[in-house]
């Protein structure tokens, strides 16, 4: 045999090197391709989670801008209009346009003014709620339903309510009111009391 044709021990199998270098290869290749799976999916379960909250998040925007009350009208009250101080409050309200049923019984209110700060809630033993056109179970249902609520400011109130805020309220005082429905929308009124009150019941 030819010197040029042998092949010693020591010289490389070319086709076994081609052998490994596929296979490392292939390798990568697969592992490349299971990092970008695992990639792919972590990208869609974050996207769908932050469309999800998203959506969430865009329900409770709308409910809390649309699921608001709207006051029909205002009044105060007094026992005595000699004396200036105004008994209890009472508010005719009703859905604003838009708004899904809002139970009355789970509205809170806040009260701000020249004696301080009160919250309550419509439940509580210091109103009053009547629903006098349509709706049920202080539920407002439709957007055509009214309710009477009526706010005991002092123990002389007149009104079916079993206690009061011990709330002083008189002639030239001001008064901010904020309704919050459980959605979290809410609704502000600003009432004030003439200086001179000379009938038993006045518009706010």
């Amino acid at each position: 045999m030819a010197a040029g044709s042998q092949q010693t021990m020591f010289e490389p199998n070319r086709a076994e090197e081609r052998g490994q270098v596929g296979i490392g290869t292939l390798i990568v290749f697969i592992a490349m391709v299971l990092v970008a799976a695992i990639a792919a999916g972590v990208l869609i379960n974050t996207a769908g989670f932050l469309q999800t909250q998203a959506e969430a998040t865009g329900e409770d925007s709308t409910q809390q801008v649309s699921d608001r009350l709207q006051v029909v009208s205002q009044s105060g009250y007094l026992s005595d209009p000699a004396d200036g101080t105004v008994d209890h409050l009472t508010f005719v309200l009703a859905r604003s346009p838009g708004a899904d049923n809002i139970d009355l019984n789970t509205v809170s209110v806040e009260m701000t003014g020249t004696s301080g700060q009160e919250t309550f809630d419509l439940s509580s033993n210091v109103t009053n709620v009547t629903i006098f056109t349509g709706g049920e179970d202080n539920v407002l249902t439709d957007a055509s339903d009214r309710a009477e609520v009526t706010i005991a400011l002092t123990g002389n109130n007149g009104v079916n309510a079993a206690d009061d805020l011990g709330y002083g309220l008189e002639e030239g005082d001001a008064l901010t009111v904020t309704f919050t429905t459980q959605s979290g929308a809410t609704m502000t009124t600003e009432i004030r009391i003439p200086s001179t009150v000379v009938d038993e019941s006045v518009r706010l």
